[in-house]
């Protein structure tokens, strides 16, 4: 199995999870265990949790992490079940959550997997294997409409109204099976001139369709407040996104948790008795320096949010 993992903003996490070497700390997406390697080498009588739905990630973070396994528990299960994974393990609070949004590089690299629209491959783009919704159900199975809206919404893609009538009119002569397949209708359906400028044509597309696949949006407020709410005082949670819609949730998210009060401004007192649960680390996001977009150009894109529970 070739995993390669680049850990993106690596300091930048373990600074602002601001470690004691007696917390207990949560990597949500386990991943390549960069992270956590990082984290529980700070670690004396603490703990870490590690959870990732890659049964592959799940092989090499035990790898990675092996002369540290006395302070390691590794779930295979989604992030977004951070509540029952915590109460499971009979763990009342956390002292920081780590979530890096990001496809995995080796996710990327494994031709099999579906993921890229550099390799051919069987269009899966599951993170977890198990679950029975694939890319290959996307896009020949959902309407053109529904085709159409996830591109646009999830993809960003100026061009989705004709790529959706691209993929129905190739899947009405026969499916769309791989990668390639679908790659080449992408490139048909964007005009040439446009294909000359930005990223790789189908980059926007596969990225909707793996959004889709593993309802990433879906899960993320509902994770990041179960996350917050299992955060003791002090405890931080920190969020690395890689695309706008990603990082439009979080900063929003992180808005609501950080509201006194949510009542209408024309309200004399108060009505809903809500309380400022966190506060903003950053303000702003943190970006990747220099250097580490030359050592990684996937990193480009990613963007850190942190908050503290009070």
């Amino acid at each position: 199995m070739n995993f390669n993992h680049i850990s993106v903003l690596l300091e930048e996490c373990i600074d602002g999870l601001n470690i004691k070497e007696n917390g207990i700390y949560v990597d949500g997406t386990l991943g390549g265990a960069g992270h956590s390697k990082e984290i529980v080498k700070k670690l004396k009588s603490g703990r870490l949790i590690g959870i990732d739905q890659d049964t592959n990630a799940i092989k090499k973070a035990k790898d990675v992490l092996e002369s540290h396994m006395d302070k390691v528990t590794i779930v295979h299960d989604n992030f977004k079940n951070i509540k029952n994974i915590l109460n499971d393990l009979e763990i009342e609070g956390v002292d920081g959550i780590l979530l890096d949004l990001g496809v995995s590089s080796h996710q990327l690299d494994e031709g099999e997997r579906g993921f890229s629209y550099n390799q051919d491959a069987y269009l899966d783009m599951r993170m977890n294997v198990k679950q029975e919704l694939k890319a290959w159900d996307v896009v020949n199975e959902y309407s053109k409409k529904e085709i159409e809206r996830i591109i646009k919404e999830y993809g960003e893609e100026r061009w989705a109204s004709r790529i959706a009538q691209f993929i129905e009119d190739e899947r009405n002569k026969s499916a769309i099976n791989t990668t390639c397949e679908l790659v080449e209708v992408i490139k048909k359906a964007i005009p040439s001139g446009a294909r000359r400028e930005g990223p790789h044509p189908a980059k926007r597309t596969f990225q909707a369709i793996r959004i889709e696949v593993n309802n990433e949006l879906g899960i993320l407020k509902e994770t990041i407040i179960d996350g917050c709410n299992s955060l003791n005082r002090g405890g931080r949670l920190c969020v690395i996104t890689f695309h706008s819609l990603e990082d439009r949730i979080v900063k929003e998210t992180f808005k609501e948790l950080n509201l006194e009060c949510t009542c209408p401004p024309e309200f004399p007192i108060c009505q809903c008795n809500k309380k400022r649960e966190v506060k903003i680390i950053t303000r702003k996001p943190i970006l990747p320096s220099e250097r580490e977009l030359e050592l990684n150009p996937r990193s480009r894109s990613a963007k850190l949010r942190i908050i503290e529970k009070i």
